[in-house]
């Protein structure tokens, strides 16, 4: 494998838990109105910093998609799913998108914010 080049991201950010890597951007932000199974997730126009693993479908509340799930380019571990296709037509704005699980994100600014970012359960939305 060849070098990991990093992208550094300005103004708000969202980085990896694990190694506080650069994922994206507050203004990336589309909706904190996800779920998974480890509990809540955030819907973002646009990620980087990540290896998007291989395309797989995946039965959630929402209906069929086909995702593809998102590693940390620096530590490897997963922190979401990126959204390659919606069968169905009312769930089409998602394709392109990536969802980042909040349990494997913390704010740029102060991670201490956020005590909600401990790994909790939910079935909610099968990830």
């Amino acid at each position: 494998m060849g070098r990991v080049y990093v992208v550094e991201l300005e103004g708000k950010i969202y980085r990896c838990k694990f190694c506080l890597t650069h994922l994206a951007l507050l203004d990336d932000l589309v909706s904190k109105a996800f779920h998974c199974r480890r509990g809540k997730a955030y819907l973002f126009n646009n990620a980087v910093n990540i290896i998007v693993g291989d395309q797989e479908e995946r039965l959630m509340i929402s209906g069929m998609h086909t995702v593809a799930d998102i590693f940390c380019c620096c530590c490897g571990q997963i922190v979401g799913w990126k959204y390659e296709a919606a069968h169905e037509q009312t769930q089409k704005y998602k394709e392109g998108k990536y969802i980042l699980e909040r349990g494997r994100i913390i704010d740029g600014i102060d991670p201490e914010l956020y005590l909600d970012t401990q790994m909790g359960g939910s079935d909610a939305e099968d990830a």
